[in-house]
């Protein structure tokens, strides 16, 4: 998938489409004090409303140190060729319409007392930029472009980065 880094609405379709892929998993990490460490987390995201929805427990150190509108970072990787850091508001929302919607087997195995868990509730980041960075070459234009790199002393040519606004 050939993304050009200057098509501003192809980089954001990109994004979506990296976030939206079947049972992808993230790093989400909150801007608390001290600065917790990122966590590997599913996301559920809802494009239309620029939304990005977990599962977690209440009793989570992410979910109790959330406050309404705590900043928040999340990071999608796919392989070499796509890397992007988003950011947004995350706050927690026990939402029984979302839960059942993104209910699923892998979800289920993490929460034995099923959908009526007490601890059970979700995490929406509310999703407004986003730095991404595009690699469509693969490791034979890298390894030329770091060759070449070496021999003329120019900067490799390996792909781009946007910065894109959400919403």
């Amino acid at each position: 998938m050939s993304t050009d880094i200057n098509d501003r609405a192809a980089v954001e379709d990109r994004l979506w489409k990296e976030i939206e892929k079947h049972g992808h998993t993230v790093m989400l990490g909150a801007h608390t004090h001290p600065m917790q460490h990122f966590r590997p987390m599913t996301a559920f995201p809802e494009r239309d409303g620029g939304q990005i929805w977990f599962f977690t427990r209440t009793d989570t150190e992410l979910a109790q140190s959330i406050q309404e509108g705590k900043g928040a970072m999340m990071v999608v990787q796919n392989g070499e060729k796509f890397h992007a850091c988003v950011g947004g508001e995350l706050t927690l929302q026990h939402d029984p319409v979302r839960i059942e919607k993104y209910w699923n087997a892998a979800v289920a195995a993490w929460y034995p007392e099923g959908k009526a868990d007490p601890k059970l509730t979700l995490l929406c980041l509310d999703a407004n930029d986003a730095q991404v960075w595009i690699s469509e070459g693969g490791p034979v234009k890298f390894a030329w472009e770091v060759a070449k790199a070496n021999l003329t002393g120019s900067t490799p040519d390996v792909g781009g980065t946007r910065r894109i606004g959400l919403n």
